[in-house]
């Protein structure tokens, strides 16, 4: 499709006809033919490119990474996968993920052996885009060669709390890298689905630390006008939100495959963001977080569109799949049903309900027949719309105790 004007003429390839992707200058130079020059919207500035290095070349660190090749910056992305790495490197396609984007020349894919001292003490940035139940191991691995008095930024974008330990990534982190380096960490979250990114469509993140200056250093480097960025000092808020929100997206698909509609899908979101404020007010977070982009922002995103994976979930366990069926063919991990368990065991502890949580959980684990389900849940007795928990703040309060910030 060609798109005339007196100054230029764009060429968009079947892969890219969002003319916001102008906005990265590598990426304009790689999809659109130019036959003028003429004044074109531009990235924001990078008065200092940096080395970044990405553990993770699933969907989301693959878009990530291809995000930060495209705003200039020297990107290695680190698979354990010797076919994508060799993808990657020679055709610029990644043949697991994303399959039909061409991805950024500045990257360089590593691996499948982690990388050494050497690489990571090259680097400005370490991102990490590993799922959650896979991130202490590594991160136990990996802070063997940290320089601790002059570390690289550290940022999380996985969303998930570990089974068994009920962990946040905070708490993995400072239990494998040690206070100092938890305290300056950067977790980005909000609605933000891989695809969309990729096609360089207007998406919005909150980057959120304990330390302020990290927080602004992580947002910097990924603001750009098609990604912008919005700075928040509430890293557990943003965690649990992030985690908590994949387990409502698995009710709304269920709701989704039983033939249920918009009035249901509402009242699921709707619900889903009182029972998440609650828990994260027991659990020791702002109340208000819940109301950004981590809170209300991922959560309706991740209820309401089928190409989200704990939706597609739910909904064919509203169709009548059992779960070990799903898990064999999804192709990739959602994180909903790991998450599960540690909100499961989140709640015993804090003694607070949060009935439609549960009520995944019991799906899930418990082979409770998800008609069953429902009917209990519809049936449950009337109740005050909002109810935040009169004590609050004990999880949050040891965590902050572990990390020298009580």
């Amino acid at each position: 499709m060609f798109v005339r004007s007196p100054h230029i003429t764009y060429f968009f390839s079947r892969q890219a006809r969002n003319p916001l992707r102008a906005c990265s200058a590598s990426y304009f130079k790689r999809e659109y033919a130019i036959t003028r020059r003429a004044p074109m919207p531009s990235p924001r500035p990078v008065n200092d490119p940096s080395k970044v290095l990405v553990f993770g070349a699933g969907n989301f660190g693959s878009c990530l990474a291809d995000h930060l090749g495209d705003s200039d910056h020297d990107v290695y992305l680190w698979s354990r996968q010797e076919e994508v790495v060799q993808a990657l490197n020679k055709t610029h396609r990644n043949p697991l993920y994303l399959k039909d984007h061409i991805f950024s020349t500045n990257i360089i894919a590593v691996g499948p052996d982690l990388p050494g001292e050497t690489l990571i003490n090259e680097m400005d940035v370490l991102l990490f885009a590993i799922p959650t139940q896979y991130l202490r191991e590594n991160l136990a691995k990996l802070q063997l060669h940290l320089n601790r008095d002059n570390h690289p930024l550290l940022i999380f974008v996985n969303k998930g709390i570990e089974v068994g330990t009920h962990a946040l990534t905070l708490e993995i982190i400072a239990d494998t890298c040690g206070a100092d380096i938890a305290k300056a960490a950067t977790f980005i979250s909000g609605p933000s689905f891989a695809k969309e990114i990729v096609q360089r469509q207007p998406t919005s993140v909150s980057v959120t630390s304990f330390t302020d200056s990290e927080a602004q250093r992580a947002a910097i480097l990924f603001h750009q006008p098609h990604f912008r960025c919005y700075t928040g000092s509430d890293p557990i808020g943003t965690e649990l939100a992030g985690a908590l929100k994949n387990v409502y997206a698995i009710a709304a698909g269920a709701a989704d495959g039983l033939g249920f509609e918009n009035n249901t899908r509402a009242m699921i979101i709707t619900r889903g963001l009182a029972e998440m404020t609650r828990i994260g007010t027991a659990y020791g977070a702002d109340p208000l977080t819940f109301l950004g982009l981590a809170g209300v922002g991922d959560l309706f995103m991740t209820c309401s569109s089928p190409t989200s994976r704990n939706y597609s979930v739910g909904f064919r366990l509203g169709k009548g799949e059992s779960l070990d069926s799903i898990i064999n063919n999804l192709g990739s991990v959602a994180e909903g049903v790991t998450t599960a368990k540690g909100v499961k065991m989140i709640l015993d502890e804090l003694g607070i309900k949060a009935r439609i949580a549960t009520t995944i959980y019991e799906v899930l684990y418990e082979e409770k027949d998800i008609q069953t389900a429902v009917r209990e849940l519809l049936e449950l007795p009337l109740s005050k719309e909002i109810d935040l928990p009169s004590a609050a703040g004990g999880p949050a309060k040891q965590l902050m105790k572990k990390l020298g910030l009580d």
